[in-house]
């Protein structure tokens, strides 16, 4: 009974570093906040995937909106200039 509790113990102990080993992820999905001010609902907002949406949330609440500093500068779209030809 001892080897075998010792035996779990020692695999236990072995497979924790392989489990753990990968780095968490915390991927900020949301490039647009919108800023209540306090005179009508107060706080910032920062669950918004689309301007549109952001824009639909703090019409009528005097919100303001604007991108997520939080959101991470490669995941935002890259701009493309006018061609001239």
């Amino acid at each position: 009974m001892l080897k075998t509790t010792v035996a779990a113990l020692a695999l236990a102990t072995l497979a924790l570093p392989t489990l753990s080993s990968a780095p968490a992820l915390a991927g900020i999905e949301y490039p647009w906040c919108v800023q209540y001010p306090d005179s009508t609902v107060g706080g910032t907002n920062c669950g918004f995937v689309t301007l549109a949406q952001c824009s639909a949330a703090a019409s009528g609440n005097a919100g303001r909106c604007y991108e997520n500093p939080a959101y991470p500068e490669a995941a935002k779209p890259k701009r493309q200039r006018a061609s001239r030809y």
